[in-house]
């Protein structure tokens, strides 16, 4: 399959002018190759994730997350900002990335979140279309909800907030700590999302509004399988295979 179809078939499900103005997605490093046959899919391109695409013949890593988030000068195999970019160039290896767009997609990081955790009737949330607000089949406490969450994600989920009846809930994959107002406003009785900080927390329980924080990592990968679904339904002649070394960046101490 040539590269462009590749690109253009990722931007029917993510388009990237729905991007955010910051964002950094697309194509972030070009391959001389005009057929790719084999593309590794993961969270995040780690040098882990780099040598992994070198050692099975990768032709693109398709990530999340992009690199070069911020403008780089150099590229140094020793850098750790530019560590697996030097490694993928010296292989001929191209790099993909969808970020705010996958967020914003239908199909993407918050639609799979609520597929996943049974949130039904999910909506986008203007204006930036990525929170996602829906509800559960039936109403049930914040503890039994944060206790689904931490099954369905493999993740320890922090929970702010007394105990209480919900079952309009609000969701945004990653860090979505700043948005508990949009939450709130959106009527939701719960926010779930990767991370939060201690202020956002404390201002989200004046809005009245319960958040549980279950791990940048772990609510954004559930992802990845539909992504590799979509693009096997709507390619030919490309194996796409996940990454063995897609893993958290965190770990509770109890799991090691």
């Amino acid at each position: 399959m040539e590269l462009q179809a590749f690109i253009e078939i990722m931007n029917a499900l993510a388009p990237k002018e729905s991007a955010l103005s910051f964002d950094n997605c697309g194509l972030l490093i070009g391959t001389e190759k005009k057929e790719i046959k084999k593309v590794l899919a993961a969270l995040d391109c780690t040098p882990a994730v780099a040598d992994e695409a070198a050692e099975i013949g990768a032709d693109l890593v398709l990530t999340h997350h992009p690199l070069m988030f911020s403008a780089v000068k150099q590229i140094l195999p020793d850098c750790p900002a530019t560590a697996a970019v030097y490694k993928l160039i010296r292989n001929g290896i191209g790099l993909f990335a969808a970020h705010t767009n996958l967020d914003a997609a239908e199909g993407g990081v918050n639609t799979a979140l609520c597929d996943l955790l049974g949130i039904r009737n999910a909506v986008a949330v203007p204006p930036e279309n990525i929170m996602r607000i829906g509800e559960l089949e039936k109403e049930t406490t914040l503890f039994e909800f944060a206790k689904l969450v931490e099954e369905k994600l493999d993740t320890t989920a922090l929970i702010a907030g007394a105990d209480r009846p919900v079952r309009r809930v609000a969701v945004m994959g990653g860090s979505g700590g700043g948005d508990c107002a949009l939450a709130a406003e959106y009527g939701a009785d719960v926010y779930l999302t990767g991370e939060c900080k201690h202020s956002q927390a404390l201002e989200a329980g004046v809005m009245g509004l319960a958040v549980i924080a279950a791990g940048h990592f772990e609510t954004e990968n559930p992802v990845l399988r539909p992504l590799v679904e979509y693009l096997q339904a709507n390619t030919d002649g490309v194996e796409y295979i996940l990454s063995r070394k897609n893993a958290p960046v965190f770990r509770a101490l109890r799991e090691l």
